[in-house]
């Protein structure tokens, strides 16, 4: 019995929403993705973004079935004197994880940088950070966040 073939990469479409999503839930540990949300808003925005050029969405796939994603989104900097890519999320299916599948992937988004001459790709992570040095990353930072609060309901008193 031969090992199995070695997954391809290559930019995601609207027909892996399904996997992508898969992958996704199983993936966030801050937030819960909302499959309805994610069908009708989320994933067609990114799908929307990467094809404008503002984001990367890339799938790793071994024959048909996306076994791994990464998503990385394009943002012009003054600081840096041109474009970062954000590193946001890298995915992959745990029977395949630890072979070389979301190097694979990180390796496709640093070529896809390269290709449009980005200045530097930054990963805001705690988790993977040994995963990420292992593929020469080095850190530099601290990433704050601020969760934005939902907005206010609304009165049910009569505007007047």
């Amino acid at each position: 019995m031969g090992s199995a073939p070695e997954p391809t990469v290559r930019p995601a479409t609207a027909s892996d929403a399904d996997a992508v999503f898969r992958l996704l839930a199983d993936f966030a540990t801050t937030y819960r993705p909302d499959p309805d949300r994610f069908t009708t808003v989320t994933f067609p925005e990114v799908l929307r973004a990467a094809a404008e050029g503002r984001a990367e969405l890339l799938v790793a796939a071994r024959n048909t079935q996306v076994i791994g994603y990464a998503y990385a989104a394009r943002m012009p900097t003054m600081f840096a004197g041109g474009t970062v890519l954000e590193l946001l999320e890298l995915a992959v299916d745990t029977p395949p994880r630890g072979r070389g599948t979301g190097s694979r992937l990180v390796r496709a988004i640093q070529d896809r940088a390269r290709h449009a001459q980005g200045v530097e790709i930054t990963v805001p992570t705690r988790r993977a950070a040994d995963f990420y040095r292992r593929l020469d990353f080095t850190e530099t930072a601290i990433c704050l966040k601020w969760p934005s609060p939902p907005p206010p309901p609304e009165s049910s008193a009569p505007v007047r």
